[in-house]
């Protein structure tokens, strides 16, 4: 094991961090807007609304993130005729998925938000979509905010998924290295240890949130 390889390459490790941060976070933000409006479109009780929202979160929950980014890179441009940039198929299958699990995160947000409320304000006079705009989703995002940082942390280990649709991304760029250097312990260590170092920090930041809380909730 040479370590003396892994100095020279931190720099180049750095980019594909920055690629890995930033993807993530517009896939996550990208999954909320969709997750926002199928969560609540498993609450409506039209048919029209709650069936196909419902196929698509099991559709995607039960198959494989690394199944839907390959569909997404290679079988997508085939059936539209347009070759996706990787990074642009990245974040689409990216954002898809954290769709779906998202949209089960704020529909148990909505739900954990007392009945009555909703109630109160269709007695006022508001629509449904009023409702859950004014009074509902806002109490209902303080609640699911540890569970949406869970689902960047965990988005952000699974963007290694994307170097194998050659995402200048940071484990990418570890294989990239691996390959010139011929040392891949101590490059996969150091790659492992960039992961640690930036889901460790958000992991005690949800934590904290968590406990957060559970204080309010209490009082």
């Amino acid at each position: 094991m040479n370590w003396a390889v892994v100095p020279p390459i931190l720099p180049l490790l750095f980019i594909g961090v920055r690629v890995t941060v930033t993807i993530t976070l517009l896939s996550v933000l990208t999954g909320l807007i969709i997750g926002t409006f199928v969560g609540m479109a498993r609450l409506a009780k039209s048919p029209l609304l709650y069936w196909p929202a419902t196929f698509y979160v099991e559709v995607i929950r039960g198959t494989p993130l690394l199944v839907q980014l390959v569909l997404v890179y290679y079988a997508l441009p085939q059936a539209i005729g347009v070759n996706l940039p990787p990074m642009l198929a990245g974040w689409l299958a990216f954002s898809i998925n954290s769709g779906a699990y998202v949209s089960e995160i704020v529909r148990a947000g909505i739900q954990s938000i007392d009945r009555g409320q909703t109630e109160a304000a269709r007695s006022l006079g508001m629509t449904f979509a009023q409702a859950m705009r004014y009074i509902i989703l806002p109490q209902a995002f303080r609640n699911i905010m540890p569970a949406l940082g869970n689902e960047f942390i965990t988005l952000l280990k699974d963007s290694a998924l994307m170097s194998t649709i050659a995402v200048p991304e940071l484990m990418r760029y570890g294989q990239m290295m691996v390959g010139r250097k011929a040392e891949p312990f101590p490059i996969y260590i150091t790659v492992g240890a960039i992961y640690l170092a930036l889901t460790l920090p958000l992991s005690l930041i949800v934590r904290r949130m968590e406990r957060r809380l559970t204080k309010g909730d209490r009082a």
